[in-house]
């Protein structure tokens, strides 16, 4: 593919993520397990990517697309070799320090993260360098027949007044309590879990360990706009085909995962917001049995977020958060549970303070998306970077069909 991760999953357990995990297997490591045109892509190689992409809790890290991705990447490094496009020492730092930084860690850090890891430096120098130098390819072969005109633009901004996709999903959800004693235990699960790749699997674990008002659907939720969903999980669900696991994703005291059941495009576009109202009551107690229940005495007495005031009222400050944030900002977990409610709806999936306080999450009201503050170079840049990645994807389609590609 054309684009790299967008932000590496975490800071989000960046550091701890596969502390515990098994050592890779010491035989035949240099064996091929695919010829690209002659060369081989090692099974050492597979093991080390599977490695590096379970580290940035990222998607794509099962065996056959890692290996369907080095082959691509064979492809793509033919192709900029053969058309004189290089990068310097330099250039291959700045490269991996902008990476790093997307986790939140100067360069040296992330590196030690590598290492207290089992991932080669080199390792996370081939996948940067390999999609730098394709992004240059790109840009260089094609950049000249990529002429955004104004009316194009006006097109857009117009299509964004009522909202910017028309992409909408069936996903199931499951998200399993994780305090701190049962932290390792749980990400054992969830990982079991995100291997699984039928509906029936997925939903027979949502009902077995899932803490979500759809537990009892098998975590299904209905049909949603792709906007709806929280800017994190955006990416992760275009990443999946039908049936296909997320990695799991760590948010507070849980683990989060997401499976993909269908995708279509439907006619109209989505709205998309600019805000989200919610307020959090915290109460004591985490998940016992009591607290769930006074939860659920809770929610058949409110109707609105104003009226969490007169519950408050004489409690320790900080018991009750009115916050508003752009859907970016929103805590990964808050930002979840919020894209499923309606307006005065209520979650209790979470829990804060090592799990000992339940969070009652009410949703209070969005603010719908509007144009004034959006640019005609950002939108011209959106729509460049489309068409870019459209001439990407048929390149390295082209690439295939010449390839000389062969699997033991």
């Amino acid at each position: 593919m054309f684009k790299m991760i967008s932000k590496p999953l975490a800071v989000l357990g960046l550091v701890a993520g596969l502390a515990g995990a098994a050592p890779v297997a010491a035989q035949n490591l240099f064996a091929p397990v695919a010829t690209v045109n002659g060369k081989p892509v090692t099974e050492y190689e597979v093991q080390q990517r599977a490695r590096f992409l379970q580290l940035l809790r990222a998607p794509g890290s099962g065996r056959e697309t890692v290996i369907e991705a080095l082959i691509d990447e064979r492809l793509r490094q033919e192709a900029f070799t053969d058309a004189g496009i290089d990068i310097s020492e330099d250039g291959v730092r700045q490269a991996l320090t902008e990476f790093a930084g997307r986790a939140g860690l100067e360069l040296d850090e992330f590196l030690s993260v590598l290492n207290q890891n089992g991932v080669e430096v080199e390792t996370m120098r081939d996948f940067v360098v390999n999609a730098s130098l394709w992004r240059d390819l790109i840009r260089a072969r094609y950049a000249r027949r990529v002429q955004i005109t104004e009316d194009e633009i006006d097109r857009a901004l117009a299509t964004q007044s009522t909202g910017s996709s028309n992409i909408r999903v069936l996903v199931s959800e499951i998200i399993i309590p994780a305090p701190p004693p049962r932290a390792a235990q749980v990400n054992e699960i969830a990982t079991n879990i995100s291997q699984m790749r039928t509906v029936d699997a997925f939903s027979a674990a949502a009902r077995q360990y899932s803490a979500t008002a759809t537990r009892g659907a098998g975590g299904r939720l209905p049909w949603q706009a792709l906007s709806d969903l929280p800017p994190v999980l955006q990416p992760l669900i275009l990443a999946l085909s039908p049936g296909e696991v997320t990695q799991p994703l760590q948010i507070p005291n849980a683990v989060a995962l997401f499976q993909l059941r269908d995708i279509e495009e439907t006619g109209a576009p989505q709205q998309t917001y600019s805000a989200i109202e919610y307020a959090a009551y915290y109460m004591q107690g985490g998940r016992s049995e009591q607290t769930l229940q006074q939860a659920a005495n809770l929610r058949a007495q409110v109707d609105v977020c104003d009226d969490l005031y007169a519950f408050a009222k004489g409690q320790p400050e900080g018991v009750l958060d009115r916050e508003v944030k752009a859907p970016a900002e929103l805590p990964d977990d808050f930002a979840i549970e919020l894209s499923k409610l309606d307006e005065g709806e209520v979650s209790t999936a979470l829990t804060r303070s090592d799990g000992q306080a339940l969070v009652f999450l009410m949703l209070c009201g969005r603010t719908a998306e509007q144009n004034a503050d959006v640019s005609r170079e950002d939108v011209a840049a959106n729509i460049r970077q489309r068409r870019l990645s459209g001439f990407a994807d048929s390149l390295l389609a082209e690439l295939r069909a010449d390839a000389r590609i062969s699997r033991p």
